[in-house]
């Protein structure tokens, strides 16, 4: 893989920077987390390099002093939420982050349920943590908010909420995805420790869109691709380049929250110690980019596979139409579109010319390997055996696993597990290849590949169960497919 991004002196230059920040407050500072903490995956595709933990690993080198808050809202809560990346709810993201963050070694010290108004499954999901003994606290929806700033900060506003007790001078507010409330659960204690004589800050760690990047970049559209569901743009700050003359990139909702939030401030400290949102941040990407060219296809490539996915996501009901003319219209602005994804033409002309659903990859070298439909394989299965013996320089007329080791599974699957397609998923041809691996070197050879299956773009001209698509991800490639239901 190309690289355009100096993961280790991001994690340098964030981690001074954020130490800075946390000098220039009294007792403690709240850093909201945009994006995620954890396995920012988006980042990782538009910058290469960029590692999906470099946050996570960024903050160890903080630990000592922070806590971390997470914030997930009551109507996510209610509407069973997924995060598309994973494919689990909110509420089970967030008990897997506090799993994940106390492997490492972090203090979780709650969770905030925000935005609420009575929700039942909020309630059950207080009472679930209650039982792990997690202490979570409520954050009411407030009436006028946000730009009813007399009540918003007042007792009968941010007053309301319940008071989240802290011990530490850092204190990260991260969430599961967008819309969670952090923010809010920021500006909330902001509110509580200066009715209790606390000195506190406020800080925005925002890696997308990048500041100090043009604003049409390919890395920043592909942020608005991104959060086209959320009908984000990027924009101009305006007050920035009012305050210092100084043009940077900011998104519309923290332009327009802005002169809410300097109110706020204003309201509650009697000052503002912030000329504009972009001061907010403490975002160094733009700093640490060494390869431009790279990360500049490395977005126009992610734009044109959230097209894919968005189209997918109205197949199933999950999308809409106006997120697919946003990215549609996002292409426009980057000249680019869905047939410059070669892997994509690559397997519809397969599946063209075979008349059954096909699969094919990329390498890294330009080159496109395809999977067919086969009385034994499906063609998810069939591409990871091709790409596996491509990689491994094996030839392709080969066989990695005999049929005879094949049909007693296929078998297994149609006469005994009621399965109305006998072909081989992804999963299982590869624990056929694992046991082959044991006896036949080239099995062992191609095996030793799957490490560098990560960050392969493969496209499918159907839309795969969810057993080879889970696959997929786990494997670390870039898939994307066709907005069409296999039929078996």
């Amino acid at each position: 893989m190309k690289i355009g991004f100096d993961n280790d002196k991001y994690l340098h230059m964030q981690s001074e920077h954020i130490k800075e920040r946390i000098d220039r407050f009294g007792d403690k500072l709240y850093l909201e987390f945009g994006g995620k903490l954890y396995d920012d995956y988006h980042a990782s595709r538009v910058l290469p390099g960029f590692m999906p933990d470099s946050k996570l690993r960024m903050l160890l080198q903080l630990k000592e002093q922070a806590e971390i808050v997470i914030a997930i809202s009551a109507g996510a809560i209610a509407s069973n939420k997924m995060r598309g990346d994973l494919g689990i709810t909110y509420d089970e993201d967030a008990l897997r982050l506090i799993d994940v963050f106390r492997s490492f070694g972090l203090y979780v010290g709650s969770v905030a349920i925000t935005q609420y108004t009575g929700e039942t499954a909020a309630d059950e999901f207080r009472r679930r943590l209650d039982d792990l003994g997690i202490p979570s606290y409520v954050l009411y929806k407030i009436d006028g908010y946000p730009s009813n700033i007399e009540h918003i900060v007042s007792d009968d506003g941010y007053g309301k909420n319940d008071y989240i007790e802290t011990t530490r001078p850092l204190v990260v507010v991260t969430a599961p995805g967008p819309g969670s409330g952090k923010m809010a659960t920021c500006l909330s204690q902001l509110y509580h420790e200066h009715k209790r004589g606390i000195s506190a800050g406020y800080a925005k760690f925002e890696t997308f869109p990048v500041w100090n990047l043009p604003l049409k970049h390919p890395v920043n559209i592909a942020y608005e691709a991104a959060t086209a569901d959320l009908n984000d743009v990027n924009m101009i700050d305006p007050f920035h380049l009012e305050a210092y003359g100084e043009t940077t990139i900011n998104y519309n909702r923290d332009v327009e929250i802005y002169p809410v939030l300097k109110a706020m401030f204003e309201r509650i400290y009697g000052h503002c110690d912030y000329m504009s949102p972009t001061d907010m941040g403490v975002n160094m990407v733009g700093n640490c980019i060494c390869d431009d060219e790279v990360c500049q296809e490395a977005g126009k490539a992610e734009v044109i596979r959230r097209y894919y996915t968005e189209l997918c996501n109205i197949k199933t009901g999950k999308g809409s139409k106006e997120a697919l003319y946003k990215i549609e219209l996002l292409m426009k602005q980057a000249g680019i579109s869905p047939s410059d994804r070669k892997v994509a033409t690559f397997a519809m002309d397969v599946e063209q010319q075979t008349h059954a659903p096909a699969v094919a990859v990329e390498l890294d070298n330009g080159t496109i390997i395809d999977g067919k439909t086969s009385d034994l394989l499906g063609p998810s299965a069939a591409v990871l055996l091709n790409v596996l013996k491509e990689l491994a320089g094996i030839p392709h007329e080969t066989m990695l696993i005999s049929p005879e080791a094949l049909q007693p599974i296929t078998q297994l699957k149609k006469d005994y597990l009621g399965s109305k397609n006998p072909r081989l998923h992804s999963d299982e041809v590869l624990v056929a290849l694992s046991i082959s691996a044991n006896s036949d070197a080239n099995a062992k050879a191609a095996l030793e590949q799957l490490p560098n299956l990560k960050g392969l773009d493969v496209h499918s001209s159907v839309m795969l169960s969810s057993i080879d698509e889970k696959i997929f991800k786990k494997l670390g490639m870039y898939l994307t497919c066709e907005p069409k239901t296999q039929v078996l």
